[in-house]
């Protein structure tokens, strides 16, 4: 048996025995929400400098906690992002380093016994839950979210499947849920009677109330905005002289928000927002080249201050727009330029728990506890991130305020000064040979050979004949 949780519970029996109420409030273990949002940039939030989206509940919490400029993904596309967020391991030790979808409905799984976040709460008496969108495994494979330490499951299995906002089912653990009259497109035109937004989030906070008066984890994946650009109702921007694509978008952007604001609502309602960490960020940067239709309008690179998008190792595709609240704890209205990443949240809240990984765990990751609380980023030897998408593979690495960048073993290592270039816009290769190769050795030292991830240069593009 566990000796921490073994001793919780004496002290929990002693003191409810004693009617000592204060005592036990005292040392009461927080609760956890992470919120990931699927596809969304900095430059969407209105807390970031975006102009013409509105999200009014984002902002209240920025203003209510504190606003990252550099909280990293852990790689730039869903599923090893996600990955990296669950078990604190960075992309050179992740078990999933891309999206790899198995037919006919499901991702590449966790390995079986997989370490996760919620296992190690789970272990410690915290209820679990996980919904919203997955793609870590579907049910009968050893990457069920049943398997990963979450008591319970509602929302997509399945990414493709997530491509539907009107999807003709959603799970509820592990059982299929038929939703009647819905389309299942994933097209724009897609149109049903339930979008599926509404469940996900209703389910959310009838879970949060269900497990008010003990300790719990929520993993809340919200697909929006991701594409497809679905939405039952334009609202604010119905009249606005754009594009229908950026209509729904933007109101995507603030359905997203609006279902954030209704959570922490509840919170504050339940009296639980002073014992709850509450955590928010996209799990990529945004799907949309500057230049698209998306993209121009909305300046998500605010004005070209960070490169790239998902699939690149710019900081566009890396950086998120992230937030904590906890009132009372977080500093409200902190601006931090801190470095953080994924892989730090395993071990952050294995610290503000109280529970004690196991020997045989590894973590990349370094404790948040005291940054959260106001203090210092984490002292690290440098960051990693690799992506096995296209048909090739690309690396980056960060240490100070230096950034590498190699897109294809066999190319160029890249290399930027974020303090003065976070638009990495500057080469700085060809004059900083020993940085280069500091960056050369970071990107072999920090990640270990695997066979279904081996490092590959995409091939050419085949010329069709005129």
């Amino acid at each position: 048996m566990n000796p921490h949780r073994h001793g919780w519970k004496r002290f929990t029996a002693l003191a409810l025995s004693l009617g000592l109420a204060s005592a036990f409030s005292a040392v009461t273990r927080p609760n956890f929400i992470f919120i990931l949002s699927d596809d969304l940039a900095q430059g969407d939030v209105g807390a970031y400098g975006q102009k013409l989206i509105q999200t009014p509940n984002l902002d209240r919490m920025a203003r209510e906690g504190t606003r990252y400029t550099q909280g990293y993904c852990g790689t730039t596309v869903c599923a090893p992002s996600r990955t990296s967020l669950l078990t604190g391991l960075h992309m050179g030790h992740s078990p999933i380093r891309a999206n790899r979808e198995i037919q006919p409905e499901g991702q590449k799984p966790l390995p079986a016994g997989t370490f996760t976040v919620a296992k190690l709460l789970k272990t410690e008496g915290y209820a679990t839950a996980a919904i919203g969108k997955w793609g870590m495994g579907m049910f009968d494979s050893t990457g069920s979210p049943l398997k990963a330490g979450f008591d319970h499951f509602f929302g997509y299995n399945c990414q493709r499947h997530a491509h539907s906002y009107f999807p003709t089912y959603l799970y509820h653990d592990d059982r299929r849920i038929e939703l009647a009259g819905n389309d299942g497109n994933k097209g724009v035109e897609g149109k049903g009677p339930i979008y599926a937004q509404d469940l996900i989030a209703a389910r959310t906070l009838e879970w949060v109330r269900a497990h008010k008066d003990a300790p719990f984890f929520l993993y809340y994946a919200i697909t929006l905005p991701h594409a497809t650009f679905q939405i039952d109702d334009q609202g604010l921007y119905r009249n606005k002289p754009w594009t229908a694509q950026q209509k729904n978008y933007a109101a995507m952007v603030t359905r997203l928000d609006h279902d954030v604001g209704r959570l922490l609502d509840l919170l504050r309602e339940l009296g639980l927002d002073k014992n709850t960490l509450v955590m928010f960020s996209g799990d990529n940067g945004s799907s949309f080249d500057p230049k698209s239709e998306i993209g121009r309008l909305f300046d998500q690179t605010m004005g070209g201050r960070l490169r790239g998008f998902k699939r690149s190792m710019y900081e566009g595709g890396l950086r998120q727009a992230a937030l904590s609240w906890w009132p009372g704890t977080v500093p409200a209205g902190r601006v931090s330029e801190g470095p953080w990443a994924f892989w730090d949240y395993l071990p952050t809240v294995a610290e503000l728990s109280g529970a004690k990984l196991p020997a045989h765990v590894k973590t990349d990751g370094h404790s948040l506890a005291p940054f959260l609380k106001g203090g210092p980023a984490p002292v690290r030897d440098s960051f990693y991130w690799e992506l096995h998408e296209g048909g090739g593979s690309i690396q980056a690495a960060r240490w100070d305020d230096w950034k590498a960048v190699r897109n294809g073993p066999s190319q160029p290592i890249e290399l930027y000064d974020l303090k003065t270039d976070p638009g990495e816009t500057m080469d700085l290769a060809a004059t900083k040979p020993g940085l280069v190769a500091k960056a050369e050795s970071i990107l072999k030292s920090s990640r270990v050979d695997d066979s279904d991830w081996p490092l590959t240069d995409r091939k050419p593009a085949v010329k069709k004949k005129q």
